[in-house]
């Protein structure tokens, strides 16, 4: 598979890359976030490899546990993610990519996100002295 040339990721932290606690079956939880607006765009799975081709090629790469196979946002869909950032979370069983989104979305539906379905929704209780987002309010 020839992969759109990305931008390598520099500053690396071996020992967060150490420390991240990948499942008995080798895959993390990996959530990917639009970098610019703070969307969140899909979860996927990482294996070692995946992230690693992740943080060497600056763009997005998963282990599909259906196919048994590793695959590269967008080389299919011209659907690209451009990383900017990898993050490990608190307990390191999951990890955030704050990507540029490419194309019409990062959905195979070609919807922007992969959540855009509303399940439930209501008002919420916004934390004193904050504005909901996109509201107004």
């Amino acid at each position: 598979m020839t992969v759109s040339a990305g931008v390598p990721l520099v500053d690396l932290d071996a020992a967060l890359l150490e420390s991240v606690a990948f499942d008995s079956r080798g895959l993390v939880t990996a959530v990917v976030q639009d970098a610019a607006s703070r969307d969140v765009l899909m979860v996927a799975h990482m294996d070692r490899e995946a992230l690693e081709r992740t943080i060497a090629s600056g763009r997005s790469w998963f282990f599909s546990r259906s196919r048994g196979e590793h695959w590269c946002k967008g080389e299919t869909s011209g659907d690209r993610q451009f990383v900017r950032e990898v993050r490990v979370d608190c307990d390191g069983d999951a990890v955030l990519l704050l990507v540029d989104q490419h194309g019409d979305g990062a959905c195979h539906t070609k919807e922007w996100s992969c959540f855009y379905r509303v399940l439930a929704s209501g008002p919420g209780v916004p934390a004193p002295g904050r504005e909901r987002e996109g509201t107004g309010h």
